[in-house]
């Protein structure tokens, strides 16, 4: 992997706990960045790319097989929330039923989230779940951005147009990137939208274009 200059000291991040519900998450305090998806979007990968550590966030060739929170401590004051997959698990519908409330327990009531990364497949963008996400972010006053992963899968163009496809159909405010951990595309833009988050929560990029 390779190296990109941070102002947070990312690569520094490790497992702080799993939560199955609120009110086993860490204390509600400085700030948090959780990373949200439909099942095998690639939300583990960009994460491990992120933090340049290969294991942190687990992956797996199941998709939907995380069914808890899970907190990284990046600082003190700092956190990085992998919230559960959504979508193609193969778990009992009740199981799946608790499994979301619980997401949107996290979302509703957590004071400490600064913002929203919103991982989608760039080959298969704004599905069912990623427009409710959109709804909900807009409802709770907390900012998104769209990661479109696996963006390795497409030509340059092709991943432009798609972007700026996205672009012309989610809210003003929410900025959008290609993403690819395979191929080390968009860390340097994805750092850049956390990094404005933690330092200035009021603020989102505009940057979306270049991929470096």
């Amino acid at each position: 992997m390779s190296k990109v200059r941070s102002n947070l000291p990312l690569d520094q991040a490790i497992f702080l706990k799993s939560a199955s519900k609120l009110s086993q998450c860490p204390l509600d305090v400085g700030s948090e960045v959780a990373f949200c998806g439909r099942s095998n979007a690639g939300k583990s990968s960009a994460i491990n790319y992120l933090t340049d550590q290969r294991k942190l966030a687990r992956t797996s060739k199941t998709p939907g097989r995380t069914q808890l929170i899970n907190f990284f401590t990046v600082t003190d004051s700092f956190r990085i929330v992998d919230l559960p997959g959504y979508g193609y698990a193969k778990v009992p519908e009740a199981i799946k039923k608790e499994w979301h409330r619980n997401i949107d327990e996290y979302l509703q009531n957590r004071q400490s989230i600064k913002g929203l990364v919103l991982v989608m497949d760039i080959r298969h963008p704004l599905k069912e779940f990623d427009l409710m996400m959109l709804e909900w972010s807009g409802t709770a006053e907390v900012p998104i951005h769209i990661l479109l992963t696996k963006a390795d899968k497409f030509k340059r163009g092709a991943q432009q147009a798609t972007m700026f496809s996205v672009k012309k159909q989610v809210p003003k405010n929410v900025s959008v990137q290609v993403f690819s951990a395979q191929a080390e595309i968009g860390k340097k833009i994805l750092m850049k939208q956390i990094e404005t988050w933690v330092d200035e929560p009021e603020e989102t990029t505009t940057e979306t274009i270049d991929p470096a």
